[in-house]
């Protein structure tokens, strides 16, 4: 007992964003390094590194058809941005949260998920990790495939376009919020909802407006082509369709949980959260 009350009260020393039921829900053995400020940096890292990857495939898809010749069909462009951040959920979720999305990470703010402390560094990452991405496929491929810009369908208004990117994110930041909430219950599983919501989306609207739901999905490419014409639409709709969605949570759950605050934060959800695998 005696050794617990240290642990608790250590963590509470190196994170004072971490409540005491927070600690009773994590806490067990050994204050873990999430948990720990001086490590931000790895959290940074992981929104890097998991942002330049779902931008790698959500854009080099349409580049990669581009540039060899061979078609690749809506459906497979669609699915691969939804597969990937399944398997970045499930490979990195524990460490940084996952986001990969400014919407996302606005959203867990907005829902007091998230510290807003920490939303500056978490969308600079992101930010690099996704141009990154961009000039990565530049310099291979060139600016096959306009570098796999998200852009309104053939006939496809930019005001249409703005409305289904609105609504998609709504949905998106809806399904994220409400697997994150129910974390204890739903467990990592909840990365088969997100990538089979992206998937999904994709698939439908796709063709209308590219489906991107992420700013730093669509600004990459943009930026590294020289062409930010459209990017305004990929700006305000997934960052309006974050707060509606926020919206909906509270409507559909009340107030925030603590798991949610977990989910958001990177702690890894398993049967004892300090020693993974267990």
């Amino acid at each position: 007992m005696f050794r617990k009350a240290k642990i608790d009260a250590e963590t509470q020393r190196r994170n004072p964003d971490v409540t005491a039921e927070q600690q009773r829900m994590v806490g067990q053995s050994s204050v873990p390094d999430f948990l720990d400020a001086a490590l931000e940096w790895r959290r940074l890292f992981a929104e890097m590194w998991g942002t330049f990857l779902l931008v790698l495939v959500a854009a080099g898809g349409t580049v990669v058809a581009a540039r060899t010749g061979i078609a690749a069909s809506p459906s497979a462009l669609a699915i691969a941005p939804g597969i990937m951040v399944m398997v970045i959920i499930y490979t990195m979720g524990a460490v940084s949260g996952a986001h990969l999305n400014p919407a996302v990470t606005l959203a867990f703010a907005l829902r007091r998920h998230f510290p807003w402390r920490r939303v500056p560094g978490y969308l600079l990452a992101q930010l690099l990790g996704g141009i990154l991405a961009a000039l990565f496929l530049r310099a291979m491929f060139g600016t096959a495939g306009a570098l796999g810009a998200t852009l309104p369908g053939p006939g496809i208004g930019a005001v249409t376009a703005l409305i289904m990117e609105t609504l998609l994110t709504a949905g998106l930041v809806n399904v994220i919020l409400g697997t994150a909430s129910g974390a204890r219950n739903i467990g990592t599983n909840g990365a088969i909802a997100v990538g089979g919501y992206i998937a999904l989306a994709g698939i439908l609207a796709a063709p209308v407006c590219g489906a991107s739901m992420n700013p730093v999905r669509s600004f990459a490419p943009d930026l590294v082509r020289g062409n930010l014409a459209t990017t305004w639409i990929y700006a305000v709709g997934p960052f309006v369709g974050a707060a509606v969605g926020v919206a909906f949570e509270w409507i559909l759950k009340g107030r925030p949980t603590v798991a949610g605050t977990i989910a958001a934060q990177g702690f890894p959800d398993t049967k004892d959260p300090l020693t993974p695998g267990k």
